[in-house]
């Protein structure tokens, strides 16, 4: 779980300004076990805050590598904090994500790594997105 300290402590390492919203924001998708959608990290902050300046901190955090994009069948982007030393010029969290047709969580299974895979020649992958489908612990029977 982010502390106050920690939430300072990942803000400074990534030279970046310490804003209320930044804090919120950054305290919110680091204590969440799913990835959440802007909607969502905003209902959860509370209080009044510009939805300008919340994309805006998404997408500063997702550039400095704080967070990284998780996008469903629904193409709803959901954020999900990073893992402790990625940057923006390297992602460390190349893994699995899973999305419960139950309760629609997507969780990041960080223990999971992407496969990889042989592309034909003449294709570069930009992006590696590899999302499963099922029932999570929490909606099991």
């Amino acid at each position: 779980m982010a502390t106050p300290d920690s939430i300072s402590q990942t803000l400074t390492h990534h030279q970046l300004r310490q804003t209320p919203v930044r804090r919120a924001v950054l305290a919110v998708l680091s204590r969440s076990p799913y990835a959440l959608s802007g909607h969502e990290v905003e209902q959860q902050i509370g209080g009044e805050v510009d939805r300008i300046t919340l994309y805006r901190t998404l997408k500063t955090f997702e550039e400095s590598g704080l967070i990284h994009r998780v996008i469903d069948t629904s193409d709803t982007v959901r954020y999900a904090a990073c893992a402790v030393g990625c940057s923006a010029q390297q992602h460390l969290d190349d893994h699995v994500h899973f999305k419960c047709t139950h309760c629609q969580h997507i969780y990041c299974l960080t223990q999971v790594a992407i496969p990889a895979v042989t592309l034909p020649a003449r294709f570069e992958a930009q992006r590696r997105d590899y999302l499963l489908a099922g029932v999570c612990r929490e909606c099991q029977p």
